[in-house]
């Protein structure tokens, strides 16, 4: 018996199945496909705050919001959020110009 195995008989864990290298084509080994995703479900998100708090925004000026603090905390969300998404962008064209000058 395996130490895995005995471990799961104590614990209730199975073992780990193993996991396929074969790659689908148009991925590339450092998991392109994942990271596009990830990267389109933030740039996602980050449009829909601020497109929530746009609407706020309306809603206030035109006297239709209750609650001026909803707006005030949606705005500063989406200028949070698209602090962030500059942020991370600027950092990763850094590291994409540091590699490039790495090679040369």
């Amino acid at each position: 018996m395996s130490a895995v195995a005995a471990l799961g008989a104590l614990t209730g864990v199975t073992a780990p199945t193993p996991v396929s290298t074969a790659l689908s084509p148009g991925v590339s080994a450092g998991g392109g496909a994942d990271f596009a995703n990830v990267l389109g479900q933030g740039l996602q998100s980050l449009q829909d705050t601020q497109a929530h708090a746009d609407q706020l925004g309306v809603q206030a000026a035109t006297g239709d919001l209750t609650d001026v603090h909803d707006y005030m905390i949606a705005s500063t969300q989406a200028q949070l959020a698209t602090d962030l998404t500059v942020t991370l962008r600027n950092k990763a064209l850094e590291s994409f110009n540091e590699i490039m000058r790495m090679q040369a």
